[in-house]
């Protein structure tokens, strides 16, 4: 079975998990955002990073907004 992502991409996955762990990695546009907390937001930065220089990896799933239930209830 072929790789979704690539060797490389996975060693820019790495380098931002680094970053984050010195407190080094930054958010946002210029790195203005503040430095990163979590280990998911720069797992997030680093696979942006590899798509950026046109590394494999797949495309981004769409976040839409989840299915509200009613807030009525039934009357019986």
């Amino acid at each position: 079975m072929a790789r979704k992502y690539s060797k490389s991409a996975g060693k820019d996955v790495k380098k931002a998990v680094k970053k984050q762990k010195k407190g080094k990695l930054k958010s946002g546009k210029g790195g203005k955002g503040g430095t990163v907390k979590s280990r998911k937001q720069a797992i997030a930065i680093g696979l942006s990073e590899a798509r950026k220089k046109g590394k494999k990896v797949p495309k981004k799933k769409k976040g839409g907004s989840k299915k509200k239930k009613s807030g009525r209830k039934k009357k019986s």
